[in-house]
């Protein structure tokens, strides 16, 4: 690579793979002597006239010296970087390190000159502005603050890609030319611009493994069964409306097709674009797969060969060669060892995977990691009868397997922006990058809901195959996190269903207020208790008697529906002896009635053993495919395009049914489409009609309730979500001079005491004066120094915090309590070395709490609150907040535990000081936020009083801060 005169060694840490913003990738890295021939040959490959804004004047080749000074750099004042597809460079750019008046400059100077130069044929592909991001990050690293580039007028694609990055700039023009300058630190605005920029790309990235024109097959057997065959009849029965070729090397030269697909020996061979090729072959020859596709232009890669990171440190490498691979190429990877991918839309019609029934359309993505749970999912969704009845249908799906490229993540930036999906489910058993996870969940949820079951929770590693990095947090906190996200996180597939249906089928509601009416007293009362249990407020049930007919369910939904006091309904049913389907059917319609009369509340049915209501209750306004007059084949159906009556998440109006014109592929010539979707028929909805979902038990129906009004309540609640305070009285610089001092002496250090209140006191953050007392003549000096009454503490490890193994003694008036007191202590626990005795003045009695702050590498800073002692270490009653806090987290943060209570009032206690203790809090926040390099905070105990608190112990540990991929450059996960 470099030779021995370069001032610093190849920085492999500058690598990175980049999503682009039509969705396939590039590889980044610093140019090197090596790459000289790559260099001529990717210049040979621009246009006159990109050559021309490039160097202002006709430059038709690039000779020797410039040959050798475009490859030779120091990696500090002078730094080339590649944009590279296939190994081939298709773009470049550079900084040179100058001075005053533009000459070339060393070390301290802090400017540098920027140029770039991109392949015409991958120009408007965001290829400029994502090595931006990249060479401002190498810059900043190596001590440069700014950048100027210099552009002619007529460069306007290049002058956008300046403008647009979000940095603060200057522009001047002198000579013909314009001067841009800006500086490199990130801003809000920066910072944003990357963040959208990587919303596009991801997004565009899956859409184009969704919704691809054309598809192959390679491993299609010769015979019938196997993996590869079945896929393919899979893509063929579903309907496919692209087209679909099936590949396989061992095919005889004469064969051209099979199962009346367009048959080939090699990607190679099929004649026009293939976007997406789903790989069935064996490991072992995946890697000649990948370099056939790739020659070919392939787009994307669903790999559901096993025997990668699933089976073993030799999986696990050939896992990472076959991203190395494929990402050479420029194309992304769902799997290896995944079930397939779905896209229901009319216009698509795609079932790559293992699932033999295409779902019907409808509104729910899908996303699992686990094969055997994306099949349960798929299966209970599509079923009418058992467990969750009724018709909902899916807009998408996606099974990972071993996640080893494309991630929840991409999938979620994709759900965000399409159109035909309104609630999105998933099954997760690893959580990558859990800042962004969050980030995305948050942006996500404020648009439509997102429901969350996490599995491997308690296992302590992450499945086989997944590589993901690692979190100290346990997973309480993790999934408290989510939920501060706005994320409806689940226990079980169970829950995930359930939730999902509601949130589809009905408007979210305005509050915890239910009603409850039905046929069924117990049934009733078992549906009222339920709701108490999840913190609901039931209205006493209404029973209707076994003896009511339709026309009474009828009239008492709709009184419940237009009572003010009322949010939601939950309607019970038992048969009714003797009347059968009939009954069934008029029931169902008359609960629709009613409910489409107030669309703005959602109403749910509890049945028990009654599968005709809710096959008649989900019939009617069905997403399956209907059956068309005169034929045996069904007909397209309302698909993605039909919704139910009413505002809210999952609620939309019906769609034009098979009128809808499709502009989506069309078979080529010679390729053969596929024969539409056997699925079962159903009654068409009447226009605007409403799904109303139903459940076997009380417990299952109020429970999806209960999430419903708690994502309702936090949609409001991020509407405002509240500011960071700003306190006058916050050193932040003094701060910071300080921590640069004690990180001085080490990399990582816990402070002690007196350094502890220190950076804590500058931060608004007082701690109680504590003496240490090695004698008992000590113990009494401090506290005459402090004042009677005081407290006697023991402060070894084991004794911390421990009031309940007597290491404290409290209200000690004066000298003779305190000497007797200290002769008691040393009598049960050993000699003052051991114990650490300390004097502290008495507090203000009142509610101990505990507060501490953690930066964890991969979920970023927490804030956690609870209340000390057992409450939070046998119970583990914490919550927790994401850095930097608002006032509103705060006042909710404090509110989140279940001893709560205890704060205010319970049982004729005085109410503590919550304003001083959300102050508190916000300034702790702060501090953690202000300054990365605290990477742990516990103030412990805090008494809050009536009036005021009191930290009586406080610890701070500083370390150099973790490395945050979010403020960086935006890219692929490195393998």
């Amino acid at each position: 690579m470099q030779t021995s005169s370069d001032r610093h060694e190849y920085p492999a840490h500058w690598e990175a793979d980049v999503v682009l913003r039509d969705g396939g990738t590039a590889r980044v890295r610093p140019i090197t002597v090596d790459d000289a021939e790559r260099l001529v040959s990717f210049y040979e490959q621009v246009s006159d006239e990109s050559k021309y804004y490039r160097f202002f004047a006709p430059y038709p080749r690039l000779s020797a010296k410039d040959v050798h000074r475009f490859t030779h750099h120091d990696f500090v004042d002078r730094v080339g970087l590649a944009a590279t597809v296939g190994g081939e460079f298709i773009a470049t750019v550079r900084y040179d390190r100058i001075g005053a008046g533009g000459t070339p400059a060393t070390s301290p100077a802090d400017e540098a000159e920027v140029a770039f130069l991109v392949q015409d044929a991958h120009q408007g592909r965001g290829v400029a502005s994502a090595l931006l991001e990249h060479i401002a990050a190498v810059a900043r690293e190596r001590g440069i603050r700014r950048f100027a580039a210099e552009v002619l007028p007529a460069n306007t694609k290049m002058i956008k890609v300046f403008m647009d990055a979000g940095y603060t700039q200057k522009r001047s023009f002198e000579d013909g030319v314009v001067r841009l300058e800006f500086g490199l630190e990130p801003t809000d605005r920066s910072l944003a611009v990357q963040y959208a920029r990587e919303h596009r790309a991801e997004a565009r990235s899956v859409q184009r493994l969704l919704q691809p024109g054309s598809v192959a097959v390679v491993g299609t057997g010769r015979t019938p069964g196997g993996v590869g065959r079945s896929i393919l009849g899979n893509i063929r029965d579903a309907g496919y409306t692209g087209r679909l070729y099936a590949v396989n090397g061992a095919f005889p030269e004469e064969r051209k097709e099979l199962d009346g697909v367009p048959a080939c020996r090699s990607v190679r061979d099929i004649d026009g674009p293939v976007d997406l090729a789903v790989v069935t072959v064996p490991a072992a020859h995946v890697p000649d797969v990948v370099a056939e596709c790739g020659e070919h232009g392939v787009q994307g890669l669903v790999v559901i060969s096993a025997g990668y990171a699933d089976s073993g440190p030799e999986g696990r490498e050939r896992q990472r060669a076959l991203v190395r691979q494929a990402r050479s190429y420029g194309m992304r990877i769902i799997g290896p060892n995944a079930f397939g991918i779905i896209n229901t839309s009319p216009e698509v019609r795609l079932n790559a995977s293992l699932a033999p029934e295409m779902p019907r359309p409808g509104r729910i993505g899908l996303f699992a990691q686990s094969g055997a749970i994306g099949i349960a999912l798929l299966s209970r969704l599509h079923r009418r009868g058992g467990g969750v009845t009724g018709v909902t249908g899916v807009s998408t799906f996606v099974s990972s397997g071993n996640r080893a490229d494309v991630s929840g993540n991409d999938v979620l930036q994709y759900w965000y922006d399409d159109p035909e999906t309104d609630v999105a489910l998933m099954y997760l058993e690893s959580i990558g990058n859990p800042r962004k996870f969050t980030r995305l969940a948050r942006r996500t949820a404020a648009a439509k809901p997102l429901v969350v079951v996490q599995g491997a929770r308690h296992g302590g590693v992450a499945p086989q195959g997944h590589a993901v990095r690692a979190t100290r947090l346990p997973h309480a906190t993790v999934s408290a996190l989510l939920r501060q996200a706005g994320v409806i996180r689940v226990d079980t597939i169970t829950d995930l269903v359930d939730a999902g249906l509601l949130l589809a089928r009905q408007p979210l509601p305005a509050g915890p207020r239910v009603a409850i009416l039905g046929n069924s007293e117990s049934l009733g009362l078992l549906t009222y208790d339920a709701c108490l249990s999840e913190g609901l407020r039931p209205q006493p049930p209404l029973d209707l008697t076994t003896a009511a007919s339709a026309d009474d369910f009828h009239a008492a939904l709709s009184r419940a529906l237009a009572d003010d006091t009322c949010d939601a309904v939950v309607v019970t049913a038992i048969p009714t002896v003797g009347e059968g389907a009939a009954g069934d059917a008029a029931l169902a319609e008359a609960l629709r009635s009613a409910a489409a009369a107030v669309p703005t509340k959602p109403v749910l049915v509890v049945h028990v053993e009654l599968g005709g209501l809710a096959q008649a209750l989900s019939a009617a306004a069905s997403t399956a495919p209907q059956a068309g007059p005169g034929t045996g084949a069904p007909q397209a159906g309302p698909g993605p395009g039909v919704s139910q009556a009413g505002p809210g998440p999952g609620v939309s109006q019906a769609g034009p049914g098979t009128g809808a014109s499709h502009a989506g592929p069309r078979p080529a010539e010679g390729a053969v489409p596929a024969a539409p979707a056997q699925q079962p028929p159903a009654v068409r909805a009447p226009e605007g009609a409403r799904l109303i979902p139903a459940y076997p038990a009380a417990e299952r129906a109020v429970r999806a309730l209960g999430e419903a009004v708690a994502y309702a309540q936090w949609r409001r609640d991020a509407a405002d979500p509240g500011k960071v305070p700003e306190y006058e009285d916050i050193d932040e610089k003094g701060a910071a001079e300080q921590i640069a001092g004690y990180l001085a002496r080490g990399q990582g250090l816990t402070l002690g005491t007196q350094e502890t209140c220190e950076l804590l006191g500058r931060y608004g953050v007082h701690v109680h004066r504590a003496l240490p007392a090695p004698t008992p003549d000590d113990a009494v000096a401090a506290a005459r120094a402090l004042g009677y009454p005081v407290a006697l503490k023991a402060t070894a490890p084991h004794l911390r915090h421990r009031a309940d193994l007597g290491g404290v003694r409290l209200d000690l008036a004066d000298e003779e309590q305190l000497r007797r007191a200290y002769a008691e202590l040393t009598e049960l626990f050993g000699k003052p070395a051991e114990l650490r005795p300390v004097v502290q003045g008495m507090a203000p009695r009142g509610v101990d709490t505990v507060v501490r702050a953690v930066i964890d590498p991969a979920a970023g800073a927490v804030l956690s609150f609870g209340l000390a002692g057992a409450a939070t270490q046998l119970l583990g009653d914490m919550a927790h907040r994401l850095i930097p806090v608002t006032d509103r987290d705060a006042t909710s943060l404090i509110r989140s535990i279940r001893t709560a209570p205890l704060l205010f009032g319970w049982r004729g206690s005085a109410p503590v000081d919550a304003a001083a203790l959300e102050e508190l809090l916000l300034r702790v926040s702060r501090l953690v936020d202000d300054h990365p390099e605290v990477v742990a905070v516990t103030l412990e105990p805090v008494v809050v009083a009536p009036h005021g608190l009191s930290v009586l112990g406080a610890s701070v540990r500083l370390a150099p801060p973790p490395a945050r991929d979010d403020l960086g450059p935006r890219t692929l996960p490195a393998y």
